[in-house]
């Protein structure tokens, strides 16, 4: 009988033990059962509609995961962090996640954050997706989700235990595009992951990794606020791909140069982690992993979701792997086969399926996730200490030592003309402490300068960094300055001091060349970029410490300027044109019938007439613009009409005229995007005032660029590839059938505004310039400068402003622009022709060192060479500017360029 007994316990354990099973089987559906399809068969992509139905099974049946929404995308969809972790911590995610945010912010004592770290769980970010045509990183998102779910091993219950991972999907909006578009050929074997017909962001493209310290784009403001002003991870992993031929994935460490700016426990982080990746791999039995010179990445610029937790005290790690859902080739490569410090575990030439790059980057995935378990304590223990040291250098005198100082130092202190082995300590004293070049204590943003509202913006930036910024609940003074109310204040005593001056001060990027008198190395991306300066912000570095009655912003929160009441007046008002956002009210005073006027007299001022003050007050609304009555009666001025603007994009969308698009919309201007086929084929004029040629519509001439540098311009793809419906987007512009149609445009009374290669059309078109850049060669004849002579990468030069041109109107004497001539770019400079009216300079390098923040080798041979200039064509005008003014919608500072363009098509003085 106790037998029997005991032979039906045991009965009904099983049948409970089977009930359990399934239960927590329909509990975490394999992608399988969802998606019809295992993640990483060949052919085969997940959709983002699938993959949010996903996230959201999961969450609603497993007691691993909380799931999250931070927000809208562009184009409306719901952007998901999962957030995975053992039941018992997801219990208590408010206090781990305040935890996190209190070391991070480090102003607590060492021993109350020791014992913050001893209670905490380490917060590990792992995001995919963010370009979509890295097909690898939204679908690891989503079997590592599968993974955390129903993975039940020792290790994956102590990651759960000791960790919180936020599951971040980067860029819904695109894996929807890319997805259907590589499924929309029902055959499977014929799937080809080629181009669809525009940006994969809406705005920005495969640039919206060159978004995060700006933040102008609506998905990187959902992703920083989670980052910087909520969770503060430790670290943050960012999934992207294609590694270099002949290897399967990049890994950390990466190549010098890393930012001064940045905390040293940053780089030694990283090499801590890069090596917790490669030993899995090679206990996995999964070579091609490279490192540090084998690939491109550096840590030096702030600009993409990996780089900018550098500046945050995170450790920011960034792979790409090689992988597509079509099998491809890893090819033999000689040179890849010898195993080095670089890349210890060459891998074998063969044929690569999806599947292969999936389980890579779960091995990744888990490499840092037992990185994480393993050294809880020690990761949160570490993001406080960076914070505190922060805070410690903020507080007192300190001296950032730059690359240029140094060289300057080491010269200065020579002998015989030959610069100094070492300095003695009366030396470094002399030449590189003196007071004046300490590090600031803080900057001071006034309240009355020219455009606050754009220098709100620049705070909004930094408030989307969790920048702790005060704001003068009253006037004050520092250093002898009085300070209206309203004025923010941003301290370096904090926790992201590297990131407050890494946007405030210049970026001085070293001499960077493969050997001495040899060609220059690329940097991955910008080399200067000091958002301040770029958005021509009025700032002041406060060197002493300093103090006032400032009240803190929440972290996050974003500053809406102040409506001001409209005054009275009999005169009219004038809205003044050095405010970006005067802009925002004058088109919208157009749209509503609304004349307005510019005075020349006034800076470019707009004009608004006595009879409007209700319609004025509506468009004024949330732009911070103050409307001041007119003190006297005005005449004449140049009337502004709303122009009839064209912008030139192509097929698979343009990243130059994406941002534009963004800058359009901004600040409230009605476009019509057009395609090549329309420049050639259409009368243009009759429909058009003004069309748009972003950098990239036209190629650059080849008398215009330096030494080796190829004008091109994307070529289409085959229409027989492409569904009928997008043909229309094909085609290119160049040849003389796009110079004679832009010709025609312009003769008939168009004006073409012309940015970065495009400005080349002014040769085109057969105006009398040439490339200032240029030397004379041994026969005496000029030739084109070459890289070892003169190379500026993406960096931010200043120019002097012609002020007699309404082009100029609202701008400063000298103006900061955004200027890049380095490996991907193309920026002319030009001389023009004396004494011709019909050819008239705008922007002007007037000085032999106009470089303000980033690395300029050869920067004396642009003194004297022209920028920007208009010219009369016909009945038209073409303005061109050898630099992309709206540069990635950062460049606030040289937006007057556009829209005074855009104003003044047509528009002739009364």
């Amino acid at each position: 009988m106790l037998r029997a007994v005991g032979q039906g316990r045991r009965r009904a354990l099983a049948v409970a033990l089977a009930a359990f099973a399934a239960v927590a089987q329909a509990a975490a559906p394999a992608p399988k059962e969802h998606f019809g399809f295992t993640i990483g068969d060949d052919y085969m992509l997940a959709n983002y509609t699938q993959t949010e139905a996903y996230f959201r099974k999961v969450a609603a049946t497993s007691d691993r995961f909380r799931l999250v929404e931070l927000g809208r995308t562009s184009e409306g969809r719901p952007q998901l962090m999962l957030i995975a972790s053992a039941p018992a911590n997801l219990a208590r995610l408010d206090e781990y996640r305040a935890i996190s945010e209190r070391l991070a912010r480090a102003r607590d004592d060492a021993a109350v954050a020791r014992g913050l770290a001893e209670q905490g769980k380490a917060v590990v970010w792992i995001d995919g997706g963010l370009h979509a045509n890295e097909t690898v990183g939204a679908h690891q998102l989503v079997e590592t989700v599968w993974q955390l779910a129903s993975r039940d091993d020792a290790e994956t219950r102590r990651i759960l235990d000791d960790t919180i991972i936020l599951l971040v999907h980067a860029n819904p909006d695109g894996q929807e595009l890319y997805s259907d578009w590589y499924m929309r050929e029902p055959v499977p074997a014929r799937r080809v992951l080629d181009k669809p017909p525009r940006l994969y962001q809406k705005y920005a493209g495969h640039d919206n990794n060159r978004d995060f310290y700006m933040a102008a784009l609506q998905e990187t403001r959902n992703l920083n606020l989670a980052m910087y002003t909520r969770w503060y991870p430790q670290i943050v992993y960012n999934h992207h791909q294609t590694s270099p031929k002949g290897t399967v994935i990049v890994i950390p460490p990466y190549r010098d140069p890393y930012n001064y700016n940045i905390d040293a426990m940053i780089p030694v982080g990283l090499e801590a982690l890069g090596s917790a990746m490669n030993l899995r791999y090679l206990q996995e039995g999964k070579p091609g992993a490279v490192s540090k010179g084998g690939s491109v990445y550096s840590t030096w610029w702030n600009g993409g979701l990996r780089t900018m937790p550098y500046f945050h005290n995170m450790l920011g790690v960034l792979t790409e792997i090689t992988g597509n859902p079509t099998p491809m080739q890893i090819p033999f490569l000689p040179e890849r086969q010898l195993p080095d410090s670089n890349l210890p575990a060459p891998v074998p030439a063969q044929t690569w399926h999806f599947r292969q790059s999936i389980d890579y980057s779960l091995t990744a995935n888990w490499a840092l996730l037992d990185y994480a378990s393993r050294n809880r304590e020690q990761l949160l223990w570490n993001i406080y200490r960076m914070g505190r040291s922060s805070i410690e250098r903020g507080s007192r005198d300190t001296w950032t030592p730059r690359p240029s100082a140094l060289t300057r130092a080491r010269t200065a202190a020579g002998k015989d003309g030959k610069p100094a082995a070492e300095l003695d300590a009366g030396q470094v004293q002399a030449l590189l402490r003196s007071p004046d070049q300490r590090d600031p204590r803080g900057y001071i943003i006034p309240a009355d300068q020219a455009d606050f509202p754009t220098a709100t913006a620049f705070v909004n930036a930094l408030q989307l960094a969790g920048v702790e910024v005060s704001r003068a609940s009253r006037p004050f003074a520092v250093a002898g300055r009085r300070y209206p109310a309203g004025s923010f204040v941003v301290r370096a005593d904090q926790a992201f001091r590297p990131h407050v001056l890494d946007m405030f001060e210049p970026q001085d990027h070293p001499h960077d060349f493969e050997y001495e008198g040899g060609p220059p190395i690329a940097p991955y991306d910008s080399a200067g970029w000091t958002l301040a300066f770029q958005m021509g912000v009025a700032f002041d570095r406060v060197l002493e410490g300093f103090d006032g009655p400032f009240e803190a912003l929440p972290a996050g929160q974003l500053q809406v300027p102040a409506d001001v009441p409209v005054p009275g007046s009999a005169n009219g008002y004038l809205l003044d044109a050095r405010a970006n956002n005067s802009v925002i009210a004058v088109n919208r005073l157009l749209k509503a019938g609304v004349p307005v006027r510019r005075l020349q007299d006034r800076d470019g001022a707009f004009f608004v007439p006595a009879a409007a003050p209700e319609a004025l007050a509506t468009a004024l609304r949330g732009t911070g613009v103050r409307a001041l009555a007119a003190d006297r009666r005005v005449t004449g001025g140049v009337p502004v009409k709303a122009p009839r603007i064209a912008l030139w994009d192509h097929y698979g969308g343009s990243m130059v005229s994406g941002w534009t698009r963004l800058v359009l919309d901004s600040f409230g201007f009605d476009y019509e995007v057009v395609y090549p086929r329309q420049i050639l084929d259409d009368d243009l004029r009759s429909r058009f005032d003004v069309l748009i040629l972003p950098s990239g519509a036209l190629p650059l001439p080849a008398e215009l660029a330096v030494e080796g540098k190829v004008g091109r311009v994307p070529a289409s793809p085959d229409p027989a590839t492409i569904p009928a419906e997008f043909h229309p987007l094909l085609g290119e512009l160049q040849g003389e059938a796009a110079v004679a149609a832009l010709r025609r445009f312009l003769q008939a009374g168009g004006h073409v505004v012309a940015t970065g290669s495009s400005s080349g059309l002014a040769l085109q078109l057969g105006l009398p310039l040439r490339s200032h850049l240029q030397s004379t060669a041994a026969d005496g004849q000029p030739r084109a400068l070459s890289q070892r002579e003169y190379y500026i990468p993406g960096s931010v030069l200043q120019v002097a402003v012609d002020k007699s041109r309404p082009l100029a109107w609202g701008l400063p004497q000298r103006l900061d622009v955004y200027f890049s001539d380095g490996r991907w770019d193309n920026a002319p400079v030009f001389d023009l022709p004396a004494g011709r009216t019909d050819i008239r300079p705008l922007l002007r390098f007037d000085t032999a060192t106009p470089l303000r923040s980033g690395w300029a080798w050869g920067q004396e041979y642009l003194q004297g060479g022209v920028l920007a200039a208009e010219a009369d064509v016909g009945a038209g005008r073409l303005t061109f500017f050898g630099t992309d003014i709206t540069f990635r919608a950062q460049a606030h500072g040289s937006f007057k360029l556009l829209f005074n363009s855009l104003l003044q098509a047509g528009a002739d003085p009364e």
